[in-house]
């Protein structure tokens, strides 16, 4: 049997976009594990993301047999990566070469930092990433919930960001809430008003700013992240109103479903998540390497 590897950086091109695709789809009927979320199929057609694949190629049939993404999502330099390998060529060593390719692509990119992602309950998987020095860090489970008009609450109006008059009150706000520095939180908010299709929305309660999350479009869904409420202002039900809101957002706008991920143990987040019609439909387990 002769494999190529090979690596291409986003956005990749229409036809590796499908052929990633089709082997998340035969897997997904093995596995019963949703590869394409972690594998960033939806970012990797983007410019404004960086990122690359590893594409693991069977000469012979000239089919796609492993893949490995490896994203920088909030760019800040430290990597997300995963593998996926067809069922069919995965006692061949065929993972191991892939991980040393991607090790070869953060090196070039001077990453500062990476982190496998392995879906719950894949136990070959996690076996593989504690075998080569990755340790357990933490779980994000994904939650999701239907589109949905609802009626407008009039004591909190939701609007999208203004520079020049809601830069200070969410630096407050995401600085309590995250416990972020001043830095971190303006590196947010850049992040969530200047990435293709986010947009970053305030919640303001009688003329004060209260509140806030971001949306952004994938594929036909609408995901949301970094929902934050002030502390002060917290048991007011901001956090329900501005999810509620963000599911009629996507009604409007013809999503098919509204996403977020959550950390799995923010048991308080996931209670407000779980108030507004919340539920989980995977969850995905973070390693760092430690090299141990």
């Amino acid at each position: 049997m002769n494999l190529s590897i090979i690596t291409q950086s986003f956005p990749i091109d229409s036809e590796s976009y499908s052929e990633i695709k089709a082997l998340c789809e035969s897997a997904l009927l093995v596995d019963n594990y949703n590869y394409s979320s972690v594998l960033s199929l939806q970012e990797s057609s983007r410019f404004d993301v960086k990122g690359f694949y590893v594409l693991a190629y069977d000469d012979e049939t000239d089919e796609l047999v492993g893949v490995a993404s490896a994203v920088d999502q909030m760019g800040l330099n430290t990597y997300e990566w995963a593998i996926l390998v067809s069922p069919m060529y995965r006692d061949i060593g065929l993972d191991e070469a892939i991980l040393k390719v991607i090790g070869d692509g953060l090196h070039q990119r001077g990453a500062e930092g990476e982190l496998a992602l392995v879906i719950e309950n894949d136990t070959s998987r996690r076996q593989f990433v504690e075998k080569y020095g990755y340790s357990y860090s933490f779980s994000e489970a994904t939650l999701e919930a239907a589109p949905q008009a609802i009626e407008s609450v009039e004591e909190i109006h939701i609007r999208p960001y203004l520079e020049a008059t809601d830069q200070e009150a969410l630096i407050e706000i995401f600085s309590n809430a995250f416990g972020d520095i001043r830095e971190e939180s303006l590196e947010l908010i850049h992040y969530n008003t200047r990435s293709e299709g986010r947009i970053l929305w305030v919640a303001e309660l009688l003329g004060e700013i209260v509140g806030t999350v971001t949306t952004s479009e994938e594929g036909n869904a609408q995901m949301i992240s970094a929902l934050a409420v002030h502390p002060d202002k917290q048991g007011l039900g901001i956090g329900t109103a501005l999810l509620k809101w963000v599911k009629d957002f996507a009604k409007r706008n013809g999503s098919t479903n509204v996403m977020l991920d959550v950390e799995v143990e923010n048991e308080r987040a996931l209670t407000v998540y779980e108030k507004a019609g919340f539920k989980k439909s995977m969850q995905v387990d973070y390693f760092v390497y430690t090299g141990e």
